[in-house]
């Protein structure tokens, strides 16, 4: 269960990047996910780590540390935070610059739910940013 589980959001991945547009590209890559059977991502920021809730087995995505060691968590900025995700949005930062402006805007966690068409972006204080992205079609 859990190499198939690998194997299809591997392949959602990889079809996500390859018809994803550079503007607006988000809600195409959540779809492929959608569609591959996943139900929610959740982003641990600092620790650059995905959990891929499936519908075939959960999977784990261990990316590249933000910090090591330690570090104070800043306070959530949702204006810093909305000026991340509207950069991103209009395709001005990679992926890792996107992670790293909701770092910087006091995001810790974040949550899509691919039912819902929603992500939640958390700091340490219990606020929240929920911004619904757009249903779209696949090629």
């Amino acid at each position: 269960m859990t190499s198939d589980a690998i194997s299809r959001l591997r392949a959602a991945l990889e079809r996500g990047a390859a018809v994803r547009p550079k503007v607006g590209g988000f809600p195409h890559l959540a779809e492929s996910l959608r569609q591959a059977g996943v139900t929610h991502c959740r982003m641990a920021v600092p620790a650059n780590a995905f959990l891929y809730l499936t519908e075939h087995g959960d999977v784990v995505v261990q990316g590249e540390p933000l910090v090591t060691g330690f570090a104070p968590a800043r306070p959530f900025d949702q204006a810093a935070l909305i000026e991340a995700l509207r950069a991103d949005q209009a395709g001005g930062t990679t992926f890792p610059e996107f992670v790293r402006g909701c770092w910087e805007a006091g995001v810790v966690r974040y949550d899509v739910d691919t039912a819902a068409r929603t992500c939640t972006y958390h700091g340490t204080d219990g606020d929240a940013y929920v911004e619904e992205y757009p249903a779209i079609s696949l090629p």
